[in-house]
């Protein structure tokens, strides 16, 4: 991965991914971003600018979404950010929703999206506490390193259960946090199908991170918590 600053306005990142190059626009580093922040400002947690930063997870994903067969299905992307998932599904032939519940990040992902020639999917400002979706539409829902905070599981899989079509699959690439690790045993206790699907080291910075990718069936009958 490679980042370059062309001009004042914004960075850029040069990645590989489901045998592609891409080149996505950002407006700076998290850690430059996270110090421009208001710590005293009491909801500087909920919009710590994560989406600024191409996380291994999603470059695994992606390399997983590359060997589905997409065409046609309508999907969703939680937490979209800068877009290279979305973007790898629409050119696979997925009709893609990207949702993230900060503006700015639809605005690079858009940015993106032109900028790789991908004809724009469709962008949702919206958050997963509170999605405003339709029930049963998609086919996939997924999402990269989304469970980073214990309090993501239930609005995320209230929002699978919702959502996702009665045989549809959902997939989330997992970079093995402390805090998810007992995500996917707490999935498969409510009555969802879990399966492990494979491992990938993604180079990142100086070294590599060890990233699982997560594949969930919907439940026939939702059991007591």
């Amino acid at each position: 991965m490679e980042n370059n600053a062309p001009g004042k306005s914004f960075q850029r990142l040069r990645v590989q991914a489901a045998g592609r190059n891409w080149s996505l626009a950002r407006p700076a580093d998290l850690e430059s971003l996270w110090q421009q922040m208001d710590d005293s400002d009491p909801g500087t947690e909920d919009n710590i600018p994560y989406w600024v930063e191409l996380w291994p997870a999603t470059v695994a994903l992606c390399g997983w979404l590359a060997g589905r067969d997409l065409s046609g299905r309508v999907c969703l992307d939680l937490g979209c950010g800068l877009g290279l998932s979305v973007l790898v599904a629409s050119v696979l032939g997925a009709r893609v929703v990207g949702m993230d519940h900060q503006h700015e990040a639809l605005c690079f992902a858009a940015l993106n999206a032109r900028e790789n020639a991908v004809s724009s999917p469709l962008w949702l400002c919206a958050d997963w506490n509170r999605p405003a979706l339709a029930a049963g539409v998609f086919d996939h829902i997924w999402g990269g390193d989304v469970f980073y905070e214990q309090r993501f599981f239930e609005p995320l899989e209230k929002l699978l259960l919702r959502c996702l079509k009665p045989d549809g699959r959902a997939w989330f690439a997992d970079p093995e946090r402390t805090v998810s690790r007992d995500v996917w045993s707490r999935f498969a206790r409510r009555g969802w199908k879990v399966a492990d699907r494979g491992h990938e080291r993604v180079p990142s910075d100086q070294t590599t991170v060890a990233v699982t990718l997560w594949e969930l069936s919907r439940p026939r009958l939702r059991p007591s918590a």
